[in-house]
């Protein structure tokens, strides 16, 4: 193990049990060694790689439904996209990324974990408009939400879901946001609060539920 990085804390054998316990050390491994030398991660997160990223990152998946298919956009090192399909073997998951020497490390790190449910796909959200859907959108630290909206909610079915994690500037965003949610016809958008017991402070995530534009409402009327 790195001489840097901590051993896991005690609760991280709650979160990630089963064949997600080596993965999840291994991943570790990643980050805190080539993650960092290839400049992913900063040296000063090394320590705080468990409770900071894998941790806060894991419980992500209490908010997410079963059996879906699922893209991070602005995947970086994994976070949140790796971790969670290491978590929450059940889901499919696309790593969006459109740097090439961060889906290089991506792509190790899903043949190294043996992430069967892992794809990487080098690119941008707007790239993708009318090309793929997904079932859910998760984003980790990538832009404010208003950015994010516009790219994220064109990827997503009525219904779909946008998953941001936002931390203690989530309100605040929102509140900004809300032109910007209107304008794109959501069904809702609202704070959710995961990971009490198992990270502290709880993660705090922006969860937004697609709809109809307001504007594709009005054609559909005419049809």
């Amino acid at each position: 193990m790195s001489d840097e990085l901590p051993p896991p804390p005690d609760i991280a054998r709650d979160v990630f049990t089963g064949d997600a316990w080596d993965r999840a050390q291994a991943y570790a491994e990643l980050l805190a060694g080539p993650g960092v030398v290839r400049g992913l991660l900063g040296p000063r997160e090394v320590p705080r790689i468990w409770d900071r990223h894998l941790l806060n990152c894991a419980v992500v998946a209490e908010a997410i439904p079963q059996d879906v298919h699922l893209v991070d956009i602005g995947s970086g090192a994994g976070l949140p996209g790796v971790v969670l399909a290491i978590v929450r073997p059940d889901l499919t998951v696309t790593l969006l990324e459109p740097l090439l020497r961060r889906t290089v490390f991506l792509e190790e790190c899903v043949e190294t974990l043996k992430l069967g449910n892992v794809e990487v796909l080098r690119g941008r959200a707007e790239e993708l408009h009318g090309k793929r859907q997904f079932d859910v959108a998760v984003a980790r630290a990538v832009a404010p939400l208003d950015r994010l909206l516009t790219w994220s909610m064109a990827l997503l079915p009525e219904g779909g879901e946008l998953i941001a994690m936002k931390g203690e500037r989530a309100a605040e965003e929102l509140a900004a946001a809300e032109p910007r949610l209107k304008a794109l016809g959501v069904r809702s958008a609202e704070l959710v609060t995961v990971g009490r017991g198992k990270v502290e402070p709880p993660a705090t995530l922006v969860r937004v539920v697609a709809g109809r534009a307001p504007e594709q409402k009005r054609r559909r009327r005419r049809r």
